[in-house]
């Protein structure tokens, strides 16, 4: 029986007009009914994440988020945190320069600041815009070496950012954990962090084994956790090299695939 349900958000649980469609809403309800945790596991910061845990009713102290790719795993209401593990200014200062050199899009999240960058470029905007954030300029050689930074991520559109990612220093795999979350977001996180660990890291806190575990996404930043999963899940929408480590492929976002999963998996098994 599977008593925990990992979801990305963006490309997973919401449609492409970014809402919650009723189907996965009363899949979601319905799992909860019988005691199986649901938890929101995403890039997104947590403010990012409120609205939808607000409407999903999982927004209580015995429920809990991922935020940040897992550099965060905490309980919703009181925020106590379960696992934290980020990185600090002079990352950002370092993934900053080989991003300037490499002529594409900074920004990061700090602990303290919020959204930063070094200047104004559509792709932070967009990510100011869907989370309700408020931008922070900041020149990132300033940066205190030991700031609390959540994540940094290099940005631009896509064809510009697979250039630059072909160029990035191989030791940067071995610093940070890497992931490309979308065509044109490229993630740095601590080496330790992940959706999979932060995931084992909820599983193992809640005393739910590997294999009572089913995660659900559809793009670079979802891998850890699908193959962590006992039921490792990729949407009809995800990337093909998504769908080719997950144990099983759903439906589309568009077409509730969560809700299929949950359906066949938990309330008709």
């Amino acid at each position: 029986m599977y008593k925990l349900v990992a979801l990305d958000m963006d490309g997973t649980l919401l449609n492409s007009d970014g809402t919650i469609s009723a189907i996965n809403k009363q899949a979601i309800a319905a799992a909860r009914e019988q005691g199986v945790y649901v938890v929101l596991a995403s890039g997104r910061p947590i403010e990012g994440m409120t609205w939808a845990l607000k409407e999903l009713n999982m927004d209580s102290d015995n429920d809990f988020v991922l935020s940040y790719n897992a550099s965060l795993v905490q309980r919703v209401a009181s925020q106590e945190v379960v696992r934290s593990q980020t990185l600090k200014g002079i990352d950002a200062k370092t993934i900053a320069a080989i991003a300037h050199d490499l002529g594409v899009h900074v920004h990061a999240f700090s602990r303290r600041q919020g959204l930063i960058t070094p200047e104004h470029n559509y792709y932070t905007d967009h990510e100011a815009k869907i989370n309700g954030l408020t931008i922070t300029l900041a020149n990132f050689a300033e940066l205190d070496d030991n700031e609390e930074i959540m994540k940094v991520m290099i940005i631009d559109e896509a064809e510009r950012l697979e250039a630059a990612i072909a160029q990035l220093p191989s030791d940067l795999y071995q610093q940070y954990t890497i992931v490309r979350s979308a065509p044109f977001f490229l993630e740095f996180m601590h080496t330790n962090s992940n959706k999979g660990v932060g995931v084992k890291a909820l599983a193992d806190f809640l005393n739910i084994k590997q294999d009572e575990v089913i995660a659900m996404g559809d793009a670079g930043n979802d891998h850890h956790m699908i193959e962590f999963a006992g039921l490792g899940v990729a949407m009809g929408n995800a990337t093909d090299e998504t769908k080719a480590i997950a144990n099983y492929i759903t439906d589309t976002n568009n077409n509730g695939g969560v809700a299929q999963v949950i359906e066949k998996f938990i309330l008709n098994a």
